[in-house]
């Protein structure tokens, strides 16, 4: 599957609206097909969950390949991300869990913080989380399967 064809959801509120337009245009470069939540327009009186529960069902649904929830810190996106059943969220801030959170746990949407996460440093955790892939070892089932049991 070519990148082209990757749609990759991506939302922010007022806190990581800069950070959340800067990754469109990357996404657009990179030849990935994003998918706008919103928020359309800086808006300092917006809520986060407005934006991140739509895109973490759609991600849910699997009618976009991977998500992008940006806030402030990233933490609010994250605690709204992995209340919609199927969403694997994390916030991200190294390159090492961008990669290893897909590998070993699924984790299909990423968290930024437009407040605390610089540019290239989050271009850099984006697109390492888009070419990681899960390696579905059994460990990793097992583990998997203990959690959607909670769901």
């Amino acid at each position: 599957m070519s990148n082209e064809t990757l749609k990759i959801g991506i939302c922010a509120d007022h806190g990581g609206f800069e950070l959340k337009e800067r990754i469109i245009s990357f996404l657009k470069d990179n030849n990935f097909q994003p998918v706008d939540f919103g928020a359309k327009e800086l808006d300092n009186a917006d809520d986060f969950p407005d934006y991140v529960i739509p895109l973490a069902k759609a991600v849910a649904a699997e009618e976009v390949f991977r998500g992008i929830a940006i806030c402030g810190s990233g933490v609010g996106a994250c605690v709204a991300a992995n209340k919609v059943s199927g969403v694997r969220a994390a916030l991200i801030t190294d390159y090492f869990s961008a990669h290893q959170g897909v590998e070993d746990d699924d984790m299909n949407l990423i968290c930024l913080g437009g407040r605390v996460t610089g540019y290239a440093s989050a271009e850099e955790l984006v697109l390492t989380f888009l070419n990681a892939k899960f390696i579905g070892a059994e460990r990793h089932l097992r583990r998997l399967n203990k959690i959607q049991n909670l769901e």
